[in-house]
């Protein structure tokens, strides 16, 4: 597989049920003014914040290093504990655009999904084409 480029870009994501399975998966997404088909989802999985990164957390554990290894000149910018905790669903899928047939003309690729599970936003945060 090639490198997989990072992107942070907004995505329309349009899911449905798999057969034989038991959440919803993303079906199309429309990125950059494409509509992509989603051919097949090859993984999925969740992420949770750095939660162990929260000032709260470190002192309970003891920790008086800055957890994001700024140092004492430039501190660390706090962050709320509600974004250390958010989590997020990724799926990583094998995309294509529109109708096209399999093969050199194909135009698709490997895209990773993401969901951010408390606002419902989608956003494309890899792409390997």
């Amino acid at each position: 597989m090639e490198l997989m480029r990072r992107y942070d870009e907004p995505v329309e994501v349009r899911c449905g049920q798999l057969a034989g399975a038991e959440t919803m998966v993303p079906e199309q997404f429309l990125w950059r003014g494409r509509l992509w088909k989603v051919r097949s989802v090859l993984e999925h999985w969740v992420e949770t914040g750095e939660w162990w990164r929260h000032a709260g957390v470190r002192a309970v554990l003891g920790s008086e290093e800055p957890a994001d290894g700024s140092s004492a000149e430039q501190p660390a910018r706090p962050r709320p504990l509600e974004e250390l905790l958010a989590e997020r669903a990724l799926w990583r899928v094998e995309a294509g655009r529109g109708a096209a047939v399999r093969g050199a003309d194909d135009s698709g690729g490997v895209f990773d999904l993401a969901l951010d599970v408390d606002g419902g936003q989608w956003l494309l945060v890899g792409c390997a084409d």
